[in-house]
């Protein structure tokens, strides 16, 4: 059973919110197959909500039931079991633009080539105050063709690719070999990094796709809990490190090199200002050896950083630390990040 899209849900004691996202894919009716990964939930009703969409919408909907392994390994569950020609991770507190999404399926039943990866702008959706923000790509990637990385026009901090923006071709993922770490949080960067520089044909429509649900507490963008997790997000960055060799890109794209060397400092930069913002001496320890081993593992990029303005977040002096958190404050007041 072929689908053009697949849309995948992870699912953990999702029921208060999920139904609303399922019913927003299920809007793109019989080309689409939507996985919903109950990744071992306890606490509600997630299994049985998607068992019951399963059974109403056997054609479309498969629901998949799994021990608890995090948000990575429920990826890894739809990615395995997607029968899409394309592959879309849409998480279950969040949702899709109906419009948006009828003409995301007409484009990808007129292309006329095969693309490897296919952008769309994505909407954060603030609940505390009723507010949104677009994320958009306008005027930044080419419209309605395909192209190549070094048609893009440079990309700002605020607006890299994110995973809720990004739609690949399911062999293309499968071929690059992209498998997400269990029991880890901040895995979208992974899906970030290692699949784009191999991407080759790229697609951007401009529609507001996706809808960014931001205002649970327990969401792991939330500062208070990424501080929680920050060896987790170190993790990842580490992770980073060791998949692709920023010299070697420079050498094939001096755009694609730019992209993936910011990627990179703004993880170390989130990274350094957190453990500057706990404060003790064993996150002060975290930080000198994460930059230690950024130093070992990528060592041109790391020269680089260390020469930016904000490569002060690496500094040992504690003025400069406190400088830093002080700056971190008044941009994040600025960009309504987190």
């Amino acid at each position: 059973m072929d689908k053009l899209i697949t849309f995948a849900v992870p699912c953990y004691n999702s029921a208060s919110y999920m139904e609303k996202c399922v019913n927003s894919l299920l809007k793109a009716g019989e080309d689409a197959q939507i996985i919903l990964v109950d990744d071992g939930s306890t606490k509600d009703d997630t299994a049985k909500i998607c068992d019951d969409f399963a059974s109403r919408y056997p054609s479309i909907i498969t629901a998949i039931h799994q021990p608890n392994g995090g948000h990575g390994q429920a990826v890894n569950t739809g990615i395995k079991n997607a029968v899409g020609k394309y592959f879309k991770v849409v998480d279950s507190d969040d949702w899709a633009d109906e419009q948006a999404l009828e003409k995301f399926i007409n484009t990808l039943k007129n292309l006329n080539e095969d693309v490897d990866a296919f952008f769309m702008n994505y909407v954060y959706e603030y609940t505390a105050n009723n507010t949104t923000r677009v994320i958009s790509y306008k005027g930044k990637m080419p419209e309605n063709r395909v192209f190549a990385f070094d048609e893009m026009k440079p990309l700002e901090v605020g607006k890299f690719v994110a995973m809720h923006a990004v739609v690949y071709r399911t062999q293309f993922i499968r071929d690059c070999e992209l498998v997400l770490p269990e029991h880890t949080f901040y895995v979208d960067n992974i899906f970030i990094y290692k699949p784009l520089p191999l991407a080759k044909k790229l697609y951007y429509l401009n529609v507001d796709f996706y809808r960014y649900f931001i205002g649970r507490e327990d969401q792991s963008v939330n500062e208070q809990i990424i501080m929680k997790r920050i060896d987790q997000h170190i993790k990842v960055t580490k992770i980073l490190f060791d998949l692709h060799d920023l010299d070697k890109i420079k050498t094939q794209s001096k755009k694609l090199y730019k992209y993936m060397f910011d990627f990179m400092h703004v993880m170390m930069l989130i990274n350094s200002i957190y453990l500057i913002k706990l404060g003790d001496k064993e996150s002060y320890q975290k930080r000198l050896d994460l930059w230690q081993e950024y130093k070992l593992k990528q060592p041109t990029a790391y020269k680089k950083s260390k020469r930016k303005f904000s490569g002060m977040v690496a500094s040992k002096n504690k003025f400069v630390c406190w400088l830093c958190k002080t700056i971190y404050v008044v941009v994040r007041k600025i960009f309504k990040f987190n």
